[in-house]
Order: C-alpha cells, then structure tokens, then sequence
C-alpha cells in the first residue's frame, strides 16, 4: 500500500470532517449570521476542495486526480445523462405518489418551476464545484490507488460526503427548509440525509471513474440543487403526512432506491467496457502486426 497516498487520504478525510465545525467556531466568534449565509458556512464549503489542493501542492501530487478536465471526446453521453437523471427519476417519483395518492400536485406550476430552475443553475454549477466535487473526484482517485473495491468506494466517499454536511443540517441549513422537507428535528434529519447521500454517492463516484472527469457529476448535483429542492422546499408539490420517508423527491426509500440502480447501472457499463477493452488489448498482443 502507498503510504505517501494513505497518508494524505486521512488528513484529507480528517480535515473535511473538521471543516463544518471549524466554519461554526468562526461564526461563534461574529455577531448573529443569517442562517444558510454565514462566513463559517462559506469556510464549510470551500474547505474541502482547498484542502485536496494545498495536500496535492505540498506532497507534488498529480492535478490529473481532480478530474478538472472535461474529456469531452467520447462522454458527451454521460454529460447528457448526468443533466437528465434527477428530472426523469423525479417524474417517476411523482407518478408514483400520485397514483398511490402519496403526492398532490394541485399546487404544481410548471411555469414558476421553470423560471426558478433556469434562475439558479449558475450559481449551483459554481457552488457544486465544491460541493461533493473534490471528494467525487480527489477522493476516489485517492482510494483508488489504495486498490480499494468498488464498494468500499462508495462507502468511504458517501460516508464523508453524509458527515460533511451534518454541520449544515444542524447548524447551517434554515429550520424552515429543514420543516418543508420533513417535519422532525435537526437530528433526525441529519440521519436521513446522511443515509441518502451514502447512496446518492454511487452515481457520482461511477460519473467520475467512466468519464474521469468531475464535471458531469457537477452538472447532475446542479440540476438536483435547481430541480428537486425547489419542487419540495417552495411547495410546488404538497407530499401526505407519514409518507415522505416513502416517496420524497429528495430521500424518500422509493427514491433512493431509483438513484442507487442508476449508479449501478452506470458501473455494470463501466465494468463491462473495461472487459471489452482489456479482451481487445489482450487480442492485439496475442496477434501482433
């Protein structure tokens, strides 16, 4: 095992884990900040990818381990996918409750939910760039030196990525937001929330490896951000009492289950292109020119 690489792994990990906490001791220090706008909430998310730069600079990692580059050439597919997997899981999310009665859409508008999609992609592509992005990216690179399995993968990345943003649910996020989602206290929430991500980060981390690139997985959390929280948190669909841990757009178990089969999905291609790639090489050498 690389010990140069399992090192930096754990001051990484270490330091994500920290960065929530270390943004709420800054705002502990400053007059009352506004929920949801805090200097300590802008050191919680900007931490993270600062860290795996200062820990790639210090140790002379490799850049290429960021996925900051596009790879255009081959994975306009993904990009595509990537922009339509939150809005064609949540129609089938909203089929679903309405045909069980789960979900009621007489308060829907598709004009105003356009115009506050369209209004937010921008600022949730630049806050994605942080958001989720240095541990889909960075973070998997990382593990996968340490020749680590698929799942155990998933497992540390979604792991972080739920621990990241507990100090978000329980200091940071508006209780507002918190009560439109699901009715109970923040330590609840922060459970659930954390459970989802776990299986959210399958899409993500797979994004990543098939395209090596961070840039599709930013665009699917944007269109997450712009899409699905403002169909809950501003009221666009009203979701019966008890059944949003079923059918919630944003972490009900229908739900997650949908995005856990995509990301599955996503590595059974992965895993069947490198066997057909690794069979072409294979062929190549046995039958040299």
């Amino acid at each position: 095992m690389n010990k140069k690489v399992l090192r930096n792994t754990v001051v990484f990990i270490v330091l994500v884990i920290l960065s929530g906490w270390i943004g709420f001791l800054v705002d502990s220090t400053l007059p009352e900040q506004p929920k949801g706008d805090s200097p300590g909430m802008g050191i919680w998310l900007v931490l993270p990818m600062l860290t795996a730069v200062a820990i790639t600079i210090f140790s002379r990692g490799n850049w290429k381990d960021f996925g900051f580059k596009p790879n255009f050439k081959g994975n306009i597919k993904w990009y595509l996918i990537a922009a339509l997997i939150f809005p064609v899981v949540t129609a089938a999310v909203l089929i679903i409750g309405v045909t069980t009665k789960w979900i009621d859409l007489s308060t829907f508008d598709f004009r105003p939910l356009v115009l506050v999609f369209s209004s937010t992609l921008l600022f949730n592509f630049i806050k994605n760039i942080f958001d989720g992005a240095p541990l889909h990216g960075y973070l998997t690179s990382q593990l996968l030196k340490l020749d680590l399995n698929d799942w155990k993968i998933y497992l540390i990345v979604g792991g972080l990525w739920g621990i990241w943003h507990i100090p978000y649910y329980l200091i940071f996020l508006p209780e507002t937001d918190i009560q439109a989602v699901l009715p109970v206290n923040r330590t609840i929430f922060s459970i659930f929330m954390t459970i989802t991500i776990v299986f959210w980060a399958v899409m993500f981390v797979e994004l990543y490896r098939i395209t090596k690139s961070i840039w599709p997985g930013i665009i699917l959390h944007m269109v997450e951000d712009s899409l699905i929280n403002p169909l809950v948190i501003s009221g666009f669909i009203s979701i019966a009492a008890g059944k949003e841990i079923l059918i919630s757009p944003i972490f009900g178990i229908i739900t997650t289950i949908l995005y856990l089969l995509v990301g599955l999905g996503i590595r059974a291609y992965r895993k069947q292109a490198s066997q057909i790639m690794f069979s072409e090489i294979k062929e190549e050498r046995s039958f040299p020119n």
